[in-house]
């Protein structure tokens, strides 16, 4: 067991307990520094656009919270996946514990979208491309936790969500895409891996600290609920009667 990569070495529960203890309050310190501070260059740093006027700064929100959406979803359903074909318990502990803090993110993306919308299109809501798979997302993440939380049994009901997290996962790619696969009123991406940033850097640096912000929030309340999740599926186990002391 000495030997083992140290990913695999926290793959046991009480591992992961003991880490997850450990690690948690940090991620929450880092999340609301960082949140601290990039609501601060956001709104108080950045310039006014010239368009849009402030009503634009609700992105350094709207854009972090949908790239976390996607992000989050992808990762539960690689580990829905991995606790299927491998039958790793703290696989689909996992894919469990990250379901609702990315639904969270998605209403959150959505809730802010439609303020920026408001403005900048003259409608809370439109059927645009991008609007309508963004929901379909949050419907893919409250459809999974219905039902995983619907069977008693608990491995059929990780490979039943395993399968709908595996299925709904195509919707990640259309989410990304459809501002370029349709003509849409959803803005194109203003940050891309091949070209400079279409903002100014003081925009770019708040939303990229948003996005720590959002990143360490997101692993400290996954590890938080998945620990919670491991103590009640391995409650009958020796070292969980010892911390529960």
């Amino acid at each position: 067991m000495k030997n083992l990569p140290r990913f695999f070495y926290f793959a046991a529960p009480s591992r992961f307990y003991a880490l997850a203890t450990r690690v948690v309050p940090w991620l929450y310190g880092v999340a609301a520094a960082f949140a601290v501070w990039g609501l601060y260059v956001g709104f108080f740093v950045a310039p006014t656009d010239a368009t849009q006027g402030d009503s634009y700064r609700i992105i350094f929100i709207h854009v972090p919270a949908a790239w976390m959406s996607m992000v989050i979803y992808m990762a539960m359903a690689g580990w829905a996946a991995l606790g299927w074909a491998a039958n790793a318990r703290l696989a689909s502990m996992m894919a469990r514990a990250l379901a609702p803090t990315g639904a969270a993110f998605t209403f959150l993306a959505l809730w802010t979208g439609a303020f920026w919308g408001k403005p900048t299109w003259g409608a809370w809501w439109v059927w645009d491309a991008r609007l309508t798979s963004e929901l379909i997302l949050l419907f893919l993440y409250l459809g999974f936790i219905a039902l995983v939380e619907a069977i008693d049994d608990t491995r059929r009901a990780d490979h039943a969500g395993a399968l709908l997290a595996i299925i709904g996962a195509v919707n990640v790619p259309i989410i990304y895409f459809s501002v370029r696969w349709w003509n849409t009123l959803h803005q194109g991406a203003t940050i891309s891996m091949t070209a400079a940033p279409k903002m100014a850097q003081t925009m770019l640096l708040s939303m990229l600290l948003m996005t720590v912000a959002f990143w360490a929030y997101a692993f400290a309340v996954a590890f938080r609920r998945c620990s919670a999740i491991v103590l009640e599926r391995e409650r009958e186990a020796d070292w969980v009667k010892e911390v529960s002391k």
